[in-house]
């Protein structure tokens, strides 16, 4: 099992970063003591995709903070990335798996607890979880939001490590960190935050409290 820190998870999406750079604005959430960084780049040609995820990986991996890829596995595997999340209508996680090897963070998304319970046979390393709340920032999901509620029963479901991704904030991160999973995911909570930094270290208070109670 290879050994990460879901707690304070970012996804990245450049038109939700103020005119600002992708690299400066997570390198302000690394700095704010984000945990864990996933590039995300639906539209990118893959060359600039690739320069992308290499420059944040040289930012990223003196700093012990692992960059994983959405979807693209090739870009990953270019860019010496540490893993790669997946989607249910991405690349089966077995095959993601096998290409990526045994020493690569490999992800997958669920939204239904039909398929939590089908991911808990597969060869991945943590579940990202949703929506948790509503969102404007994802909107083709399958799923009825989870809440704290439905995530505390998949957490007490699941053999894998949880992170909870869609609506959260800082307002709401502590709330969802008292259901147990293991960490928070967001996009525009520290995007399109006037200070990224701040904003990281607000959801690291927020995800820690939360875990206190969580017990």
């Amino acid at each position: 099992m290879n050994t990460f820190d879901l707690s304070v998870y970012l996804v990245t999406d450049r038109d939700l970063c103020l005119g600002r750079s992708l690299e400066d604005v997570v390198a302000e959430a690394v700095k704010g003591g984000c945990t864990m960084v996933q590039l995300r780049e639906k539209h990118a040609a893959t060359g600039e995709f690739v320069a992308l995820a290499r420059a944040l990986v040289s930012r990223l991996e003196p700093l012990g903070v692992p960059l994983l890829i959405n979807d693209r596995l090739d870009v990953a595997l270019a860019a010496g990335a540490q893993g790669v999340h997946v989607g249910q209508s991405d690349m089966p996680a077995e095959d993601a798996r096998r290409l990526i090897g045994p020493d690569r963070i490999l992800g997958l998304s669920v939204e239904t607890p039909e398929e939590l319970a089908a991911a808990q046979s597969m060869p991945v390393d943590y579940l990202g979880i949703g929506p948790a709340y509503p969102t404007n920032t994802k909107k083709d999901v399958k799923g009825s939001p989870w809440g704290p509620d439905g995530l505390r029963r998949a957490v007490a479901q699941s053999r894998i490590p949880l992170v909870a991704i869609a609506g959260i904030n800082q307002e709401n991160a502590q709330e969802i960190a008292t259901s147990g999973v293991d960490g928070v995911a967001v996009v525009s909570a520290i995007c399109s935050a006037p200070s990224p930094r701040e904003a990281a270290a607000r959801l690291v208070r927020a995800v820690e409290a939360g875990k206190r109670t969580a017990g």
